[in-house]
């Protein structure tokens, strides 16, 4: 018997094993496919700055500086500036293809030319590798002077295309191994039930249904977006606490690998909203520091 039950544990900890290392060398060589393209990379941030500076050189303005090249999204870029400008849709359109062209990683993109202050669009165009497919308007109508953001969105490149095809193929295979370590492994006890509840949290007179994105009053619901949701929780396990903006910037925001701005005082709106139907519920702004949940009785 105690031979057989070392054969058993020795047989589910070779599998294991060979599950760790089949995954291990899967994302390896995956991501191994992009050191080759890191250089392309950082060209491409050179060519964005080089659009920022031919933009400000066809307004007229000699002096000011093309401020640091922001990636906010995966395959997406934004270019900024120290001072006001105006420009011409036209000359746009025709710097960003001739500079981009030298972008070997794709030739696909989408241009949004966005207002500082409140980020509307104000001129916004794609390119197509197919000059007929490019969607472009209104090039004879000069913008006026103002504060603008430039955002270029690119098409995911073969690249990451080739690398997400490798992972998704290698899945099958894993799924297998990991199919024969489970079949050898005995299953766990059931959850007490008092685990199975924690999603459902009481706010004053609202259930906060963290696991459906719904707050309930009344039996009435409010439906919650991803990232609302998300912020709540941390307020909701949290309440009448001080929670620091650089918290929740850091675990809402931080695997997205994005820069977020405004992004968080915009969902903090939007979240008190949602929590209006109940007086007793308030975020409030604490100067310097962040954010607390208020819950009156």
């Amino acid at each position: 018997m105690d031979l057989r039950r070392n054969l058993l544990s020795g047989k589910r900890k070779y599998l294991l094993g060979l599950i760790l290392l089949s995954l291990t060398v899967i994302i390896c060589a995956a991501f191994s496919m992009t050191d080759s393209n890191e250089f392309d990379f950082a060209r491409r941030e050179v060519l964005l700055r080089k659009i920022g500076d031919q933009v400000l050189l066809q307004s007229g303005d000699r002096i000011s500086r093309v401020l640091p090249v922001k990636k906010i999204a995966e395959n997406e870029y934004q270019i900024s500036f120290e001072h006001a400008f105006t420009f011409e849709p036209a000359a746009l359109v025709n710097t960003t293809r001739r500079v981009l062209a030298d972008d070997h990683l794709t030739s696909e993109y989408v241009v949004k030319v966005l207002n500082s202050g409140n980020s509307s669009v104000a001129y916004a165009y794609a390119i197509s590798k197919s000059k007929k497919h490019d969607v472009v308007a209104c090039l004879g109508r000069k913008q006026p002077k103002a504060a603008y953001l430039i955002n270029i969105k690119f098409k995911a490149t073969t690249i990451n295309t080739a690398k997400n095809r490798y992972l998704l193929g290698s899945l099958p295979f894993l799924a297998f191994v990991g199919f024969i370590f489970l079949s050898s492994v005995k299953p766990r006890k059931a959850l007490p039930k008092e685990t199975q509840h924690t999603d459902l949290i009481t706010l004053g007179s609202l259930l906060f249904d963290a696991k459906n994105r719904k707050l309930i009053i009344n039996e009435n619901t409010i439906d919650l977006t991803g990232t609302e949701t998300r912020l709540l929780r941390i307020f909701a396990l949290s309440p009448n606490e001080a929670i620091e903006r650089s918290r929740l910037q850091k675990e809402i925001w931080e695997d997205e690998g994005v820069i977020v701005g405004r992004s968080l005082d915009m969902f903090i709106s939007k979240l008190r909203k949602k929590l209006e139907c109940d007086p007793n519920i308030n975020i409030m702004v604490i100067r310097a520091k962040g954010y607390r949940l208020e819950i009156g009785s």
